[in-house]
């Protein structure tokens, strides 16, 4: 439309230099580090583009240096597009985008129109959409002349629209640039200025942004003379930049990293000051060992080599060409697998807790593609295992343990083994540093059975303690895991039987080899075609506390017999026991005397219940007397019964007194 080609003339061409990337650092966090390099002439404008989500990572890390001056940086800000667009006096409606809708908009600006040969200037009084016949529309504009006449005009017979006011060609230009940044609302430009100077200067920017992890994958081949272990490197370039000839870094390690809203505008909210009579009350987020055997410790730092260097290579020729000739990552025959040809060119260093692979020669990746680079072919100390960790398979694993010997460390990742010149299985491996080792196991071994048998012990007092009254007995109970291993094969086989720790208890029979945070490893060597056994024995150990007076007698005679007491312990609480047996002794009395009292206090009101019937006849007083007679006998009695129950109890308070303060004086 004519409106648009009008608006179109005000915006510059702007251009500026870009920056290609020259060098690429991946990480396992999620963020990748990029460095671009370029040469500015005097006063020169660099431009870089950016995803709009990786602007907080962006403005958080960017760094400039080089020999060019920089006078700052620019970019697109990301207040939203509504906001900008709000403070405009005019507005480009969706609703109605035709010209005499934006030109009425524009009332009082003065223009210059073109007709043909004639050229009129005024000032805009209005615009307007007029129906024409058969459903036409006409579209006017209506201007105020120099002269002070008013004139009407056939939009569509105008052929070019000038407005004279620079102020508003500017409105104009910076209208159409925020249109055109939401647009293109995944992208943003940040500009950078350099100083006016002479001569052409290197700038480069670096900065870390969010990336795709690398991902690593192994093959271990396992060869007549030694073990080669062979890793790959995928990496993925999802920017918007090829990546040619870029020096290539893969960093093993998990950096700290987050994320600061650095981009968002913000705004703070103020107060509203207003006087005290206006204002309302307002309302008041396989385990490397651990341990393990000193004889193992001290061979495995035996084969660890010298430290790779650590010096970055420049690069060379590009790696596409060596990466040419290399085999495929599927398959391989038994040829192809007793030795691989891939052309391994990497520099390995430590950077700071970190492990770097650099790349000596430049990669290109293309933008949307993935690539595959060996960084790692060389020997590694290993030794054929079995492993058995699950209990409810009758079969071990095939395994292996790698000892990290390379001097360089190994991340973590899938591992395919060959083994005999073929495909044996697939494996794990968490990422293992310089000298450390782990086991990893990739097939089932059938020439092999393994069956377990649970037995558990009684309970056996270990220890037993008394102070202030309270006796602490430890008990202990032994538990034992019997496994019967029967090598069905006719060779010899090295046997690693995995056993969890258990809290609270502890080894009694076996030396584990080694130990992670949550299993003891033994080591077990079968003979060919034979049948072993391993038990493994542990005992968990618990404390039982109670005082000393709620314990029985025959209680107290157990632990007066337990061999592990000391003799000054054993007289001591026989000194217990026997004023224990004698407070029975003297309670059980008292308690025969009152059943005896009780007996006689039932039939003594028997006999008054007789005599008093007996009263009610006449010619019964003889057998009344003999009543009255048997009651002062029982009453005698009673007497007697109950002096001898308060001397008894006497002696108990006396003899419980004695008890306590025994019990009290009892410590070992």
């Amino acid at each position: 439309m004519l409106w648009l080609i009008v608006v179109l003339i005000f915006v510059p061409c702007l251009t500026a230099a870009e920056l290609p990337v020259r060098e690429v650092v991946l990480y396992k966090h999620g963020v990748g580090y990029f460095e671009r390099s370029g040469r500015l002439v005097a006063g020169e404008t660099a431009r870089l583009e950016f995803k709009a989500s990786d602007m907080n990572d962006v403005l958080k890390s960017l760094t400039l240096h080089g020999g060019a001056a920089v006078r700052g940086l620019r970019y697109q800000s990301s207040d939203p597009t509504e906001r900008r667009l709000s403070e405009f006096p005019f507005r480009l409606n969706v609703e109605d985008a035709s010209l005499p809708a934006f030109l009425n908009q524009l009332k009082g600006a003065r223009a210059e129109l073109a007709t043909g040969t004639e050229k009129v200037a005024g000032a805009i009084l209005s615009a307007r959409v007029l129906a024409g016949p058969n459903q036409s529309e006409r579209q006017e504009l209506v201007l105020l002349l120099e002269t002070g006449q008013i004139r009407t005009y056939d939009l569509a017979a105008i052929t070019g629209m000038t407005f004279a006011d620079t102020a508003l060609q500017n409105q104009l230009r910076e209208y159409l640039r925020v249109l055109s940044e939401a647009r293109a609302q995944d992208k943003r430009t940040v500009f950078i200025d350099a100083v006016d100077s002479s001569g052409a200067r290197e700038v480069t920017a670096s900065y870390a942004i969010p990336a795709p992890v690398w991902k690593s994958s192994y093959r271990l081949i396992f060869g007549e003379k030694e073990t080669t272990l062979e890793g790959w490197a995928i990496v993925d370039n999802t920017t918007a930049d090829d990546w040619t000839n870029v020096r290539l870094a893969l960093v093993s390690g998990k950096p700290v990293s987050f994320i600061s809203r650095l981009y968002e505008v913000r705004y703070v909210q103020r107060p509203v000051a207003e006087l005290p009579e206006e204002r309302a009350q307002r309302p008041v987020v396989y385990e490397g060992s651990v341990a393990q055997a000193n004889e193992m410790r001290a061979a495995a730092k035996g084969k660890l080599p010298a430290a790779a260097p650590r010096e970055f290579s420049p690069p060379a020729a590009a790696l596409r060409d060596s990466l040419a000739a290399a085999p495929t990552a599927g398959l391989v025959t038994r040829e192809e697998a007793a030795q691989s040809n891939v052309a391994v060119e990497t520099a390995a260093r430590e950077a700071g807790e970190l492990f770097e692979y650099g790349f000596r020669n430049p990669v290109t990746v293309r933008r949307g593609e993935s690539a595959m680079l060996p960084f790692l072919q060389q020997p590694i100390a290993a030794r054929k295992l079995l492993i058995y960790s699950d209990a409810n398979s009758v079969h071990p694993m095939n395994a292996a343990e790698l000892t990290n010997n390379t001097g360089k460390t190994l991340d973590g990742g899938p591992i395919t083994v060959y083994d005999a010149g073929t495909y044996a299985g697939e494996a794990l491996v968490e990422t293992v540093k310089i000298g450390d080792k782990r086991l990893i196991s990739y097939g089932v071994d059938l020439g092999t059975r393994i069956t377990a048998q649970f037995d558990s012990h009684s309970d056996v007092v270990r220890e037993i303690h008394a102070r202030r009254g309270t006796l602490t007995i430890r008990h202990a109970q032994q538990e034992t895991r019997t496994h019967t291993i029967h090598n069905v094969d006719q060779k010899p086989k090295t046997l690693v039987i995995q056993h969890a720790v258990r809290p609270g208890y502890k080894l009694l029979n076996q030396k584990p080899t080694e130990t992670t945070p949550t299993a003891y490893r033994f080591e077990v060597k079968l003979a060919p075609g034979t049948t072993e056994k391993f038990p493994i024995s542990e005992e968990r150990l618990y404390e039982e506390s109670t005082l000393i007076t709620n314990l029985s007698s025959d209680i107290l005679l157990t632990y007066v017999q337990n061999k592990t007491l000391s003799e000054a312990a054993r007289r001591a609480l026989g000194q217990v026991l026997a004023l224990k047996r004698q407070q029975a002794d003297i309670a059980s009395r008292i308690t025969g005397l009152r059943q005896q009292l009780a007996a006689l206090e039932r039939d003594q009101q028997r006999m008054r219940q007789n005599i008093d019937s007996l009263n009610r006849v006449s010619g019964q007083q003889e057998q009344v007397q003999r009543y009255a007679k048997l009651l002062a006998e029982q009453e005698a009695r009673i007497a007697d019964l109950r002096t001898r129950e308060g001397e008894l109890e006497q002696k108990r308070l006396a003899l419980e007194s004695e008890l306590n303060s025994a019990i009290e004086k009892i410590e070992f």
